[in-house]
């Protein structure tokens, strides 16, 4: 049996030396065309050929020096003239739900309530040395309380009522933790 499976083998030949068709190259393949059948023209009896007026338009090759991008072309952003000024650029506008007259008094006093408490909640801990963590604390609620001023000084009591709310939740978390 090992006889005959070494003389199989021997039979078969080398795998070196078996050769190997050459591989179609698939780049070429996108350029050839189909080859149309000759076909004998016949004359006929004076009439002239109809399709000898017309020619045939074939686009040349690609050139192998344009390379092709893989990313879309930057889009142009057009300079900015000096000349303009930036006050002649419109405000942006500021979108507030509009409040009846009795909500808007309401939302004056409750800002201006939770400023008074947060004003005295964080005066509290002037003077005392905080850890970061209360350092922190007042530096959001003054950023609240300064939010709050801008929005009352535009007239958006929705906004100026929350951050003031914001300021004094802050602020006497603030003042338990001192």
């Amino acid at each position: 049996m090992a006889t005959s499976c070494i003389v199989i083998v021997l039979l078969s030949g080398c795998a070196e030396r078996q050769v190997k068709a050459k591989p179609f190259p698939w780049s070429t393949f996108a350029y050839t065309r189909p080859l149309s059948p000759s076909v004998a023209l016949t004359q006929t009896d004076g009439e002239s050929d109809p399709l000898e007026d017309v020619t045939l338009d074939v686009a040349p090759p690609p050139s192998a020096l344009v390379i092709a991008r893989s990313t879309p072309p930057r889009p142009r952003v057009p300079a900015n003239n000096s000349s303009q000024n930036e006050s002649s650029k419109p405000d942006v506008p500021q979108i507030a739900p509009l409040l009846s007259a009795g909500e808007a008094v309401a939302a004056q006093q409750q800002t201006s309530q939770s400023l008074s408490v947060a004003e005295h909640n964080i005066g509290s801990a002037d003077g005392k040395s905080l850890n970061a963590t209360q350092q922190d604390l007042a530096s959001k609620v003054r950023s609240f309380m300064a939010e709050a001023r801008d929005a009352a000084k535009i007239g958006d009591w929705t906004r100026a009522r929350a951050a003031a709310k914001k300021a004094e939740v802050l602020s006497q978390e603030l003042a338990s933790s001192l």
